[in-house]
């Protein structure tokens, strides 16, 4: 077997931004109203948010990982201000964060039941 080189080796660090880059994304804290299968979608969830002063629609490819009534209730962390995009047919207005670990996918939330939705992450 022949060693492996730094260019055959996966990247750990992505391409550095800048500060005011970073600083353009809104991550919020949002609660789970409600979680449905996509209807055109094997893999992808519909997602009812509330971020504190609005409600909004969040499609997630999450599916092979989470049954949808075990999303609802939890606050969870979004990319708040993304464009909205359209998938498969419905409007996502956000992006939950989420770690791969493996074959794993685990949402990150926020486990403090005194963090209200809309509470802006830093």
């Amino acid at each position: 077997m022949r060693p492996t080189t730094d260019s055959e080796r996966p990247r750990t660090v992505a391409e550095p931004i800048t500060y005011d880059d970073f600083a353009k994304i809104e991550l919020r804290v949002a609660k789970v109203l409600e979680a449905r299968p996509h209807p055109n979608a094997d893999k992808l969830l519909l997602l009812q948010v509330d971020v504190g002063d609005e409600r909004k629609q969040i499609v997630a490819g999450v599916k092979a990982h989470y049954a949808p009534e075990a999303l609802v209730g939890k606050n969870i962390i979004i990319v708040n201000n993304l464009a909205p995009a359209m998938l498969r047919g419905e409007t996502s207005n956000g992006m939950l964060l989420a770690a791969s670990s493996g074959e794993k996918v685990i949402l990150l939330t926020v486990d403090d039941q005194d963090c209200v939705p809309g509470a802006r992450i830093k």
